[in-house]
């Protein structure tokens, strides 16, 4: 497992009962979380001291409960700067366990000895864009959310990278990439988090098990004549590293060669050594 051990401003604190108790900065937050299915004693100090919880609905959904809780506040990981605020089905605008990408993308791209490309497609509140930028990249920002897009904006700014070379695009990613295709436009390095169900600006549905691998085909038509990387992220159970390792060597390493790594990415638990699972990722990497 590719665990996000870098953190000082974050941490999992404790696990149990299909709940995480998490220290975000100077503040503790209880979010549910679907892998937490066994039961422990919730004997850390903060399952009583926090500062908001997440209450699942058992008709969907959930509602959160504040404590003395701030409307929005910031953490750092390493040079960057993200601002957090609570927000609708238990988020809070960043995903701590995308740091160990972070960490292995950035050493690629410092290493890389030329200018590098950086197309990030589902891009949220720009923890990948902000990462690949502060190492040198250039980097094209692509979200169908303008909410998300205007988040990641401010996160640039507070981490310094203002005036970075980010292009900041809102924009469906399947409809982006086609017409990327049509320009002639190419990237050295992808990145894709794709949700595991969702709708572009226009209505359009994006299922990932019947989306992701003819995604993934075509974004192989953007990469330049020596990619430099390639990362799928998944939330989604049924894709596990077997089937991302699978897609990515099919798609790509028989155009560019290269190697594929995946793994199941986590967080530690302070209070009892675990770690939590967080997903999966799916790592390419070219050939030198």
């Amino acid at each position: 497992m590719w665990i996000a051990d870098n953190w000082k401003d974050y941490e999992v604190i404790d696990t149990s009962s299909g709940e995480k108790l998490e220290r975000w900065g100077n503040y503790i937050l209880v979010r549910p979380d679907p892998q937490v299915i066994w039961n422990t004693p919730k004997n850390a100090q903060g399952w009583k001291k926090k500062n908001g919880h997440y209450h699942r609905s058992a008709k969907g959904g959930g509602e959160w409960e504040f404590f003395n809780l701030p409307e929005e506040w910031s953490i750092h990981y390493k040079e960057l700067t993200f601002n957090l605020k609570p927000f609708s089905f238990k988020h809070t605008g960043l995903f701590p366990e995308q740091a160990v990408n972070w960490d292995w993308f950035s050493e690629l791209i410092r290493n890389a000895g030329r200018p590098i490309k950086v197309l990030n497609l589902f891009a949220y509140t720009g923890g990948a864009t902000l990462s690949a930028a502060k190492a040198g990249a250039q980097v094209t920002h692509v979200d169908a959310s303008k909410g998300m897009v205007a988040w990641a904006k401010e996160n640039a700014v507070s981490s310094g990278l203002k005036d970075a070379p980010i292009r900041w695009l809102v924009d469906d990613c399947v409809k982006f990439v086609e017409r990327e295709i049509r320009r002639g436009n190419h990237y050295d390095a992808i990145i894709m988090d794709p949700p595991s169900y969702g709708r572009g600006p226009k209505g359009e549905i994006w299922k990932i098990e019947e989306s992701i691998f003819p995604f993934i085909e075509l974004t192989t038509q953007i990469l330049s004549d020596q990619p430099l990387f390639f990362l799928v992220n998944s939330y989604t159970t049924g894709l596990q590293p077997a089937v991302l390792t699978y897609m990515i060597e099919t798609a790509i390493c028989s155009r560019f060669g290269g190697h594929v790594d995946a793994s199941e990415i986590g967080l530690p638990v302070s209070s009892n050594g675990l770690v939590l699972p967080c997903g999966a990722s799916g790592r390419w990497v070219g050939s030198k």
